[in-house]
C-alpha cells in the first residue's frame, strides 16, 4: 500500500497522509467540518475519525483540544503522522482503539463537541470482508448510530452539541436515537451534490437535553461552491 502525502484540499496550509489506491477522505467530512459552530477554549471529540480530515480542518477554526478516535490501525497511524507532519500534537491527540472504550481515557460529560462521519450502511450480514478498511468506513460494522447516540450523551456536557453527516434516508433512524438518548435534533442543512436531483446528504446538529424544534437551514448546492471555506458562516 503505498501512502501519498496530499494538500488538504482548499486548507493549504494543512496536508494529510493518505492510501493512494485505497481509504482517502471524502467531501462529507469537509463539509461536516465546516458545518461546525467553535471557538476557543473548548474539549473536541471526533468519532469515527479516519485519517484525520476533520480534526485538521477544525484546527484552522479554533485551537480548541480536539481528540480524534478511530479504530483501524492503519489509518489511526496516517492520523498520527498527519498530525505530527503539521505539527498539531499540543492540539490534536489520535487515539487507536475502539470508541466503546472511550471510558478508559475520559471522564463522562467531558466534551463540548462531538463530531461524526460515520459508516452510512446498515450491516446486513453480506459484506465481503469484514476486515476490508473500506468495508469497516463504510458499513456499521463497529459502530451504529445507536451506539453514536448513546456515547454521546454521556460524554457531551449539558447542552453539548453532537455534529453529525448523513445520508437523507437515515433521518428516521436519526431522529429515533437523538430522542431516546435527549440529545434533540436542532438543525438539518441539505446538501445536493448532483444537479437536477434531490438531497442526499445531510448535515444535522444535536444538543444535549435541549427542547424540542428543528431549523431547517436552505439547501446547499456544492456544485455551486467556488470552495469549501466559510461555506455556512451565513446561515
Amino acid at each position: 500500500m503505498k501512502i501519498v502525502l496530499n494538500d488538504l484540499f482548499d486548507y493549504k496550509n494543512r496536508f494529510i497522509y493518505q492510501l493512494e489506491d485505497g481509504f482517502k477522505f471524502s467531501l462529507d467530512s469537509i463539509l461536516l467540518a465546516e458545518f461546525v459552530k467553535v471557538k476557543e477554549n473548548l474539549k473536541i471529540l471526533d468519532m469515527c475519525s479516519g485519517n484525520c480530515a476533520i480534526p485538521l480542518i477544525l484546527s484552522t477554526k479554533t485551537k480548541s483540544k480536539i481528540v480524534a478516535f478511530e479504530i483501524q490501525n492503519i489509518i489511526a497511524k496516517l492520523a498520527y503522522d498527519s498530525v505530527l507532519y503539521n505539527k498539531l500534537e499540543d492540539q490534536i491527540k489520535v487515539i487507536n482503539d475502539d470508541i466503546s472504550n472511550i471510558g478508559n481515557y475520559f471522564e463522562k460529560e467531558e466534551f463540548d463537541i462531538i463530531t461524526c462521519n460515520p459508516p452510512y450502511f446498515k450491516n446486513n450480514g453480506n459484506i465481503f470482508n469484514k476486515n476490508d478498511f473500506l468495508s469497516i468506513a463504510r458499513h456499521e460494522i463497529n459502530i451504529d448510530l445507536e451506539k453514536i447516540f448513546n456515547i454521546s450523551f454521556k460524554y457531551l456536557k449539558n447542552n453539548g452539541i453532537l455534529y453529525l453527516v448523513h445520508r437523507t434516508e437515515r433521518l428516521d433512524d436519526i431522529f429515533y436515537y437523538s430522542r431516546i438518548n435527549k440529545i434533540n435534533v436542532k438543525e438539518l442543512q441539505f446538501i445536493l451534490t448532483k444537479n437536477n436531483s434531490i438531497p442526499s446528504l445531510v448535515l444535522v446538529k444535536c444538543v444535549k437535553n435541549s427542547k424540542s424544534g428543528i431549523k431547517i437551514k436552505k439547501i446547499v448546492n456544492v456544485n455551486n461552491c467556488r470552495t469549501y471555506q466559510h461555506l455556512f458562516d451565513s446561515e
